[in-house]
Formats: structure tokens, C-alpha cells, sequence
């Protein structure tokens, strides 16, 4: 549970209607397989001491009892066991019976949660049994002792910040104002619901988006168990669909009909980073709970979750489509209003060849398009120096040429050789003056182009270089509006290739399948027998590691130290952990070091959950310490 881990498992076991006795040995049979995989909060389904499907049976006498003993010698089964353990059963009470969700740990009850939302319609007729559970917590007497028992009752781990559990049982989810609501705003970050859904054509999709909802609407994690094997199939079928969800995102399901098991490592930590993050998440006021303690021994838990590499671009390739044609049109039409604001009808950027200036040049001609304009306003200016190579030189030219628009070609050594003259700099010393007055000198033809032509300078650098503060101060830095300013590096290169695929035009796709194929370079060295002598990725590291940073920093509010955890796992077999430990160091460095770069960064649009716009997602300082976090890398060890 270190870095707010905690394994967790939704769990169907097959039961026999009616027959506690084995049920209870059924329910500890798989109690055995979830402990010894590690889980920590188990959750049975609804009624599985006894079986959802007993009808008026759960009038008899003999059967509350039965599922008594039955809890009793579950209960006994998790002595000495690390887990917090769910499991449903009927219990009378005042000369009422309710459906209920037990909390056990470590040999005892700990509470009882009733359920609060009682169906009776269509196929269920629950209201014949069982009342609506009590909200408020009161005493219940159980094997010798108190046990509270009510609907607002929610089980704090004394041993792990931030682990509180809250209770909801089948319906409860399927209501207008689940109980979850409240268990969430009183503390809840992770909700367990005990459930008996029956399949019906179709449920299954509706009931994945209901936990998805659920969790992503509450910033919580979500088990979800549902009945299945064993259960009565006079008129029902149940499909045991098992979901564990996070925010949003399904972590696991399970198959339908299989009585499959499904574990997931909930992140209790991101959750606590959401909640801080979203203002608007509060406390519920004037509700009336009791929070029940419990402890768990802090260990490692052993990491089945998946964390891809890119986690800025979908894995699923039509899910990536429609991400990459949704980001072009979010770009483009932030584009588009600056142009209807303005009333000017012509661009200028410069075009290198390259990834960044390419995706630009393509957003400005689709809003030229959208705008009704001619592309020959759009004047995209190639300016070769020192590093240019013949390849990106004519990608370039050809790119210009093929989009049609205006193509200007401005050599600029000639410039740059006076200018190094007049600051007495010496042009074989190839330091930070030699590199950035190449990208200064750019930056000044384009304003003055676009004063020239009426127009605004787009800007092209991407919010992977911005991260690392890759980008010459008021060179390549600056623009009138910074079209790729919320894209990273990573997924450039998807928008580019999208582009490729979609755009029907063979000669375009050409060029622009070279440009992808080309190493990513500033070209502000002389290169080497033809080819480019300086790779950015060489320098500052490679930009799929930097992005996986970034996304976990800053979206996910990881430390340096569960970032590194991840990444090794996402990067297995990519990149030694000696490698991961040196470019993290680099990106805390950078990324802290560089913030004055953007604090005054030009307006963009911002097309994802991660943006550094000093007016919008990062309110950060100029001049804020690195200190704390280098300091957590430093402690770290491969």
C-alpha cells in the first residue's frame, strides 16, 4: 500500500440458494485466493450467504439464522488476515428484515450497511421482504457485541491516509441520489456495492457506464460485485459482470457467465490529487455519519495495473482517431476565433521541416479553410542557416508548395554572421549565444513579415519543449498565438500521421510520412556529412519519458518517487532503471528551472487534462525551489 496503492477484488463465488452452510464455505474458499493474491478490500455479492433468489424463503426463521451462522464463520475465516472483507445477507431487526452488506476484519463484524433504495418493479420484488435500511447508525447485537448498523456508515484505515470506505447495495447505485453521493462528500474514496444484477440483453453496457459515472462523478474508486453461478435461473439469469473503476476509468471486469474473479490496484492517493485539484468538491452539510476504524499492516503491494507508456494517446486505434481529429479541430478553431477577433486574413510561421512547425502549418491552412480565406495569406517562411539539412529543407518547400500556400525563403546566415560581428561573438565557438541568436534572428523576420502582410505570427513550438523550457527566450518561445502550446511531443507525431492517413492526397502524405521519420532537432548546428549533427532527444532525453513524466506530475500529482515506480514498470525492457532515474532528475531540473519561459507565454489553446499556461492550468512561480524533489530522487536507487 506504499504510494497509496491497495489491492483490491470483486469477488463471485458460486453458491447454492439457500444453503448458508455452503455458501459460507464457498464465500472462504475464495476468501483463501484473494488473500493469497494480495487483496486488501473483498467484496461478495449481495445476499450471498443466502442467495439473492430466495424469495418468500427469507420469511423463514431457519434461514435468517442459517445466514447468521454463515456470517459468524466468515467472519472467523478473516482472523488474522489483512484484508477488510464485504459480504451480503437478510437480517431482522426490530421486527423487520433488511438486505444488508457486512463489514468484516480480522475475526469481527465491524458494521452493518443496509440497503437503502428497495426495487420493486419489473422483474424485482424486493419491497415484499425487505425495508428501506435505516440512514441513521444505530446498535445491532451480534455474537456478544454492538455492532453499529445504518445506511451512513463509512470504515476509515487508520494505517493509510486516506483510505475511507463507504457501502451501497445494487440499487442503490441506480437511483437519482445514490447513498455513494453523501459517503463520497463525508470522506468516501473508495465505494463498495454488493449487488445481485440480473443480465438482460444490453445491461451489461448500461451497468459499466453506471460504476464509470459513479466513480468519475464522486473522484473515487468503485467495486462493483454482482451474483452470479448458483443463483436461481427460474426466471433470471445473473452474469456475475464484476467492475473495479477509478475515476473514471474501468481498472478490470470481468467476463459475463464465467464467475470470474477480477482484482485491481485502486490508487487512493490520485484519488485524494482529484479532490484537491477540483475545487467544487466538497462536504456534504449536516449529515449525520459514524465512521468505524480499522487498521491495515503498510506493505508493498505487488502491481498488476497496467500503465501505458503514452498516456497522452489511446492505445485504441479508432478511440486515437477520434482524439486526433477532435485535438486538429480544437486547435483550429481556437485559431480561427483569434481571426475573427482580429479581422486579418493573413499568417506567417516559420517552417522547418520538422514535427512542430508542420502540425502548425496544417491547423493554419484547416482554419484558412474554415474561414473561407485563401491559403496564400498563409506565407510560411523556411530561413536556412548553419544546421539546415537538404532533407528538411525541401520538406519544407515541398509541404509549402503542396498545401499552396505562400512560400518565403529567407537565408539568414548571412545575418546571423554580422550580428555575431557586432557582439564579438566567434562563429566556431558553438555555445548558447551561437545556437539562439540563429533562433532570435527567426523569430524577428517573422514579426516583421507579419507586419509587413497585416498578419499574425502562429506560433509552433509544442508543450513537451515548453515542460522543458526547450526554446530560445523570446526566440522560437514567442509568437502571436501558439497553436501547439498544449500538445505534447508524443502525440505531434500521432497528428501528423493522422493527417498522413486521412488527408487523401498521396504527394502530402509523402512528405509528411518523411518529416515523422526524421530525428527531432532545433538544426542550429553545422551538420555532418549531410545529415543532422544535433538530436534533441540525445540532449535533454527522449520525449516519451519526459511526457510520462509530465503526465503523472502534474496530472496525476505523483512525487518523484512514485513516478519513478510507474515508469519503470511502463518502460520495462524500454530503458534501464539507471536511464529512467537520470532523465526524471533532468525533468524535475528543467521543468523547475524553466517556468520564467512560461510564465509569459504566448495565448494557445489548451486541448487536453494537461495545460502550463501560466493563465489557466499552471499558476506556478518564476522562481520556486527544486530542492524537495531532487532531494526524494536523490534517495532513490536502482
Amino acid at each position: 500500500m506504499n504510494d497509496g496503492f491497495i489491492k483490491v477484488a470483486a469477488v463471485t463465488p458460486k453458491i447454492k440458494v439457500a444453503d448458508t452452510a455452503y455458501n459460507a464455505r464457498a464465500v472462504c474458499a475464495e476468501l483463501k485466493k484473494a488473500y493469497e493474491r494480495g487483496a486488501r478490500i473483498i467484496v461478495f455479492p449481495e445476499l450471498c450467504l443466502t442467495g439473492y433468489t430466495c424469495n418468500d424463503l427469507f420469511l423463514q426463521e431457519l434461514l435468517l439464522e442459517g445466514a447468521k451462522q454463515a456470517l459468524s464463520t466468515v467472519a472467523a475465516a478473516t482472523r488474522g488476515q489483512d484484508a477488510l472483507v464485504f459480504v451480503g445477507l437478510p437480517m431482522e431487526r426490530e421486527g423487520k428484515l433488511y438486505n444488508v452488506a457486512a463489514a468484516l476484519q480480522n475475526g469481527q463484524v465491524i458494521g452493518l450497511v443496509p440497503k437503502v433504495n428497495i426495487p420493486a418493479y419489473a422483474e424485482f420484488y424486493e419491497g415484499r421482504h425487505f425495508a428501506s435500511g435505516n440512514l441513521q447508525v444505530e446498535s445491532y447485537p451480534f455474537d456478544g457485541a454492538e455492532i453499529p448498523f445504518g445506511a451512513n456508515l463509512l470504515f476509515r484505515c487508520t494505517s493509510v491516509r486516506g483510505l475511507t470506505v463507504g457501502c451501497e447495495i445494487c440499487e442503490d447505485l441506480w437511483v437519482a441520489s445514490p447513498p455513494s453521493t453523501d459517503h463520497a462528500l463525508m470522506g468516501a474514496t473508495v465505494i463498495v456495492n454488493l449487488s445481485a444484477s440480473n443480465e438482460t440483453v444490453g445491461k451489461d453496457e448500461y451497468r459499466e457506464l453506471l460504476v464509470k459515472s459513479a466513480s468519475a462523478r464522486l473522484l473515487a474508486g468503485y467495486i462493483y460485485t454482482s451474483a452470479g453461478e448458483g443463483e436461481s435461473t427460474q426466471d433470471l439469469v445473473f452474469g456475475g459482470h464484476n467492475l473495479i473503476a477509478e475515476n473514471g476509468m474501468i481498472l478490470s471486469q470481468s467476463k459475463q457467465f464465467i464467475g470470474e474473479t477480477v482484482y485491481g490496484d485502486l490508487d487512493v492517493h490520485r484519488i485524494l490529487n482529484e479532490r484537491r485539484r477540483m475545487g467544487t468538491f466538497g462536504k456534504a452539510p449536516g449529515l449525520s455519519y459514524v465512521t468505524v476504524p480499522f487498521a491495515l499492516k503498510v506493505s508493498e503491494t505487488e502491481l498488476e495495473r497496467h500503465f501505458g507508456c503514452t498516456p497522452f494517446v489511446p492505445t485504441d486505434e479508432q478511440q486515437r482517431s477520434r482524439r486526433c481529429e477532435e485535438i486538429l479541430s480544437i486547435q483550429s478553431y481556437g485559431l480561427k476565433k483569434r481571426y475573427e477577433h482580429t479581422g486579418l486574413k493573413s499568417a506567417v510561421l516559420g517552417i522547418s521541416g520538422g514535427l512542430d512547425s508542420t502540425l502548425a502549418l496544417l491547423v493554419t491552412v484547416r482554419t484558412f479553410d474554415m474561414l473561407g480565406l485563401d491559403r496564400k495569406g498563409i506565407t510560411a517562411v523556411t530561413m536556412p542557416c548553419f544546421g539546415t539539412t537538404d532533407r528538411t529543407y525541401e520538406n519544407a518547400c515541398r509541404l509549402s508548395e503542396i498545401l499552396g500556400v505562400t512560400l518565403e525563403k529567407v537565408d539568414i546566415k548571412e545575418a546571423v554572421e554580422i550580428h555575431f560581428r557586432d557582439i564579438g561573438q566567434d562563429p566556431d565557438r558553438h555555445d548558447a549565444a551561437y545556437e539562439n541568436s540563429q533562433a532570435r534572428e527567426r523569430t524577428q523576420i517573422l514579426m516583421d513579415i507579419a507586419n509587413r502582410e497585416g498578419g499574425l505570427v502562429v506560433g509552433t513550438g509544442d508543450m513537451s519543449e515548453l515542460a522543458l523550457g526547450w526554446a530560445t527566450y523570446n526566440g522560437d518561445h514567442m509568437s502571436m498565438y501558439g497553436v501547439n502550446a498544449g500538445v505534447p511531443k508524443s502525440l505531434v507525431r500521432h497528428l501528423v500521421k493522422y493527417y498522413a492517413d486521412t488527408c487523401g492526397d498521396q504527394k502530402l502524405a509523402e512528405v509528411l510520412l518523411d518529416v515523422l521519420d526524421t530525428p527531432v532537432s532545433p538544426e542550429l548546428l553545422p551538420p555532418v556529412d549531410g545529415r543532422i549533427a544535433q538530436r534533441t532527444e540525445d540532449l535533454v532525453g527522449p520525449y516519451e519519458l519526459h511526457d510520462f513524466f509530465l503526465y503523472y506530475m502534474l496530472r496525476c500529482g505523483f512525487e518523484p518517487a512514485k513516478v519513478f515506480r510507474v515508469a519503470r514498470l511502463a518502460f520495462a525492457g524500454m530503458y534501464d532503471d539507471e536511464e529512467i532515474l537520470k532523465w526524471l532528475k533532468t525533468f524535475y531540473t528543467r521543468f523547475f528551472g524553466q517556468q520564467f519561459k512560461r510564465s509569459c507565454l504566448p495565448d494557445g489553446p489548451k486541448v487536453g487534462s494537461v495545460a502550463l499556461s501560466p493563465r489557466g492550468d499552471l499558476r506556478m512561480p518564476s522562481d520556486a525551489s527544486v530542492a524537495l524533489w531532487l532531494e526524494q530522487i536523490d534517495t532513490l536507487s536502482v
